[in-house]
């Protein structure tokens, strides 16, 4: 009867937490509170709270941390290295006489730089490239947008720094091919929904050759002027492909990308240039996740409690949650615009809890949980919401109304969310 008390206590502040969030409440203090006090109603000892819930967890993270910090580091060498810029401007080059074809190169392209580059500064870099190209083409505004952000999205099911942030919960799951396989597969299918949404849309693409010959025109000036060498554009997937050919752990294989980024773009030539660029992109890139990092540590004190409290709610969410990995697949499928702003299926912000008490139960195996959490959190939240920093950047840069975004962006992301939990269903069970 007391687990029973107490684990209604514990889910009662849960629900309380997400209103919190949902209300525009600050994530991390809301995430401190949670852990303060999960480990009061849970009746954790004092020795056992200040050293397994508020010390160790963010000691014990702290590996998690640096891999995060190098994968930021690598996405802003992209863009200050020019590549990312070169590649996206390379791809209009080639096909901008072919306006259907151009936009969906393009978001492949998008899509092929963020498998590795991380972070809101990345992503504005290459999005004051291609948004203009792609509205150029003849896209309305809320298609490139929404467009665009579904294409930043997709590669974050293979992206390290997301990856090793859901790791937290579920640390059985190893960033390697079994993983990996799923993640491109989800990349590729969320990527095939952008191509049908472009072609849904192919009627309000005029291929107007003037408007975007002259794009093209200011684009290859831009190039000419600053742009790095082809033979540079596989950079970005390095990382991935060094850890599935060789097996490489991600700081190394993310050192020798960054090292190559610099020699084969030519800004190893001199000593000076190359230490400040070093220094430049290390303080750009620290500073782009300064805020996230601090609120990573804190939700490792609230997992632990999460953790610690387990047994006290397992008896209640035996009988609400479903064993048959099919009917919570559906049932996350359904409910999957919870996501957005930040709701319970939202791993970054009220969905952490959630994702603590799947996590808990021990009801799937640790890859099937991982999908169920990191699907509605990329192709719903990352893809589609206007609470994730830089799609609310490219609704500000393009003047593009919110209601509008998500009328045109929601529904597609409902289905990628559906295709991939179905995909983990077939993958992990």
């Amino acid at each position: 009867m007391t687990n029973l008390i107490i684990g209604i206590l514990l889910l009662l502040t849960f629900f309380a937490f997400i209103y919190f969030v949902m209300r525009g409440g600050n994530i991390m203090i809301g995430f401190f509170f949670m852990a303060l006090l999960w480990t009061i109603i849970g009746g954790i000892s004092y020795k056992v709270a200040i050293n397994d819930i508020f010390s160790q967890p963010a000691l014990d993270y702290g590996s998690t941390i640096v891999v995060i910090i190098f994968g930021s580091w690598f996405g802003r060498v992209l863009v200050d290295t020019q590549i990312a810029g070169s590649i996206s401007e390379q791809t209009i080059r080639v096909s901008h006489k072919h306006p259907i074809v151009a936009a969906i190169l393009v978001c492949i392209v998008t899509a092929f730089i963020f498998t590795s580059s991380y972070g809101v500064g990345a992503v504005i870099a290459v999005g004051v490239i291609l948004l203009p190209i792609l509205e150029s083409l003849g896209l309305p505004k809320n298609v490139s947008v929404a467009a665009f952000v579904l294409s930043v999205g997709a590669p974050m099911y293979v992206n390290i720094v997301i990856i090793k942030q859901i790791q937290l919960f579920f640390p059985k799951v190893l960033y390697g091919s079994k993983y990996l396989g799923y993640g491109f597969a989800a990349m590729i299918v969320q990527m095939l929904v952008v191509v049908i949404f472009i072609l849904v849309h192919a009627k309000l693409i005029h291929a107007n050759e003037e408007i975007v010959e002259e794009k093209n025109k200011n684009g290859d000036d831009i190039l000419d002027k600053k742009s790095a060498p082809i033979y540079s554009y596989f950079i970005p997937i390095m990382p991935v492909f060094m850890n599935l050919a060789f097996g490489w752990q991600p700081i190394p294989a993310l050192l020798l990308s960054i090292i190559l980024a610099l020699l084969l773009t030519g800004n190893m030539v001199s000593y000076r240039h190359c230490l400040k660029l070093i220094n430049s992109t290390i303080n750009k890139s620290v500073s782009d996740i300064s805020g996230l990092l601090v609120m990573l540590f804190i939700l490792t004190m609230f997992s632990a409690a999460a953790v610690k409290n387990t047994a006290r709610f397992s008896a209640i969410l035996h009988n609400i949650i479903p064993h048959s990995p099919l009917i919570i697949a559906i049932a996350f499928a359904i409910l999957a615009p919870l996501a957005l702003f930040r709701g319970p299926l939202m791993v970054w912000g009220a969905g952490s809890a959630t994702a603590a008490v799947i996590a808990g139960t021990g009801f799937f195996n640790q890859y099937f949980c991982f999908a169920l959490i990191i699907v509605p959190a990329v192709s719903m939240a990352v893809s589609a919401c206007v609470t994730q920093s830089w799609n609310l950047w490219a609704l500000e840069y393009t003047k593009l109304d919110p209601k509008k975004f998500l009328v045109t962006g929601v529904p597609w992301a409902w289905g990628t969310c559906a295709l991939n939990l179905l995909l983990a269903v077939v993958m992990f069970n």
